[in-house]
């Protein structure tokens, strides 16, 4: 049986910068997070990039692959918690030129030799995302590239058994506002317009995961690290309520068969490269 504790979070804004995030928790499927990172980063073959950015790093393991890949590269890891931030002193230390730096994304501005910027499921949580993307390409040098993965699963049960939840009478109330901490996220076409307006080149793909996750619980464990957050810190002593109504839902949405669950998770892809 899952059983989460989260740190309540004091005042009305439940976003990525107010809410606390628990590595460990993070961590618990850590290969199945790393997939969409290395099908994005896989699509970026043949350059040789001198400065890279990875947007919303978490933790810094997956960064940590851009110094590897690139040895000669100056990398810097981006994220706005200093939880997930704490984490990353190992991966500095090992690799002379990578760093992280605690920033939202959202008050980050591309300096002119940047060649690469990596984003891996964190773009979503900034409520104008695809508007920072456009002003990125303008400051970006001539075939600088942009490579993006954004959840694509907003419809799918376990998101939706959660906003349902949450807008019941006992739970409207405190969760006004938390639901809006991951704003939903654009079609694949309001993606690659983004480049497409600027006469910028783009490749655009999405996949559906199956994941196969072990256990009973496995889906509310794996929203346990990102998606429920916001709503569990905005309850605070009720979270656990909140948690055992939803625990039934789930379940049914996601029953464990032969000791595994199958969670399908659909993600979208975009790697742009700036207008030369």
């Amino acid at each position: 049986m899952v059983a989460i504790a989260l740190d309540p979070v004091d005042g009305p804004t439940y976003d990525a910068h107010v809410v606390r995030w628990d590595p460990e928790r993070y961590r618990a499927f850590a290969e199945e997070r790393a997939r969409p990172f290395l099908d994005l980063t896989s699509r970026l073959d043949g350059l040789t990039p001198s400065r890279i950015v990875d947007l919303g790093c978490g933790t810094g393991e997956l960064t940590a692959t851009l110094a590897d890949r690139w040895p000669d590269a100056d990398v810097l890891g981006i994220d706005s918690s200093p939880d997930m931030l704490a984490a990353t002193g190992p991966l500095a230390a090992e690799h002379p030129r990578l760093a992280f730096q605690e920033q939202a994304i959202e008050g980050w501005e591309p300096d002119p030799d940047v060649d690469l910027v990596v984003s891996n499921a964190a773009l979503q949580w900034v409520p104008t995302h695809r508007e920072l993307m456009r002003g990125w390409l303008t400051r970006l040098r001539p075939g600088a590239t942009i490579a993006v993965q954004v959840p694509g699963n907003e419809d799918s049960a376990s998101q939706v058994l959660v906003r349902e939840l949450a807008a019941e009478p006992r739970w409207a109330d405190a969760l006004a506002g938390a639901g809006s901490a991951i704003l939903r996220v654009g079609t694949m076409r309001d993606y690659v317009d983004v480049f497409l307006d600027g006469g910028h080149r783009v490749e655009a793909w999405e996949t559906t995961y199956q994941h196969v996750l072990p256990g009973e619980d496995a889906v509310l464990g794996w929203l346990s690290g990102t998606r429920l957050r916001p709503y569990l810190a905005a309850l605070g002593a009720r979270a656990d309520e909140f948690v055992e109504e939803l625990r039934p839902r789930l379940r049914a949405a996601y029953p464990t068969v032969s000791g595994a669950t199958l969670f399908p998770f659909r993600r979208l892809f975009v790697v742009g490269t700036a207008r030369p």
